[in-house]
């Protein structure tokens, strides 16, 4: 199985272990006297099966991460944690160039005008950057992850 296969399959997995969290919820009581919709034995046992499934592909999914490496000899995992750190100081510099940008709501000259402390255009540039910088690496990762065996 391929690594991206095995993540597909993860995201799978926590689908079917929300609904049973959800099917479990809408049975955990009932009017007296009245049965349950269904057997909530039976949905912990489902449960507890699919628990079992995501904690092993996980595990495989982390093995693979930390022996597969890309051209410049980066691990996968190492690759994974710069892709979701350039995604949070994107969204970092991309809320500081909105929080930055002057706005036009005064209406007279005696209103408070407030005036940005740092270049939204520079500002702006450097999230561009970021952005483009993470595409690059996404893309690394998703073809390796297409050619990457899972490990056992």
């Amino acid at each position: 199985m391929r690594l991206a296969e095995a993540l597909i399959e993860r995201k799978n997995i926590n689908k079917t272990i929300e609904s049973l969290r959800d099917r479990l919820e809408r049975v955990a009581k009932v009017q007296e006297g009245d049965p349950p919709s269904e057997d909530p034995l039976e949905l912990l046992k489902a449960l507890e099966e699919n628990l079992e499934k995501l904690r092993s592909i996980i595990a495989r999914i982390n093995k693979t991460n930390l022996s597969v490496n890309l051209q410049e000899g980066t691990t996968l995992m190492e690759a994974i944690a710069a892709r979701d750190t350039l995604a949070l100081k994107r969204s970092i510099l991309e809320d500081l160039a909105r929080e930055a940008t002057p706005s036009r709501d005064r209406f007279t000259r005696t209103e408070i005008k407030f005036v940005p402390t740092v270049s939204v255009g520079d500002i702006r540039k450097e999230a561009d950057r970021i952005a483009k910088e993470y595409r690059e690496l996404d893309a690394q990762i998703q073809a390796k992850n297409w050619e990457a065996e899972l490990i056992e």
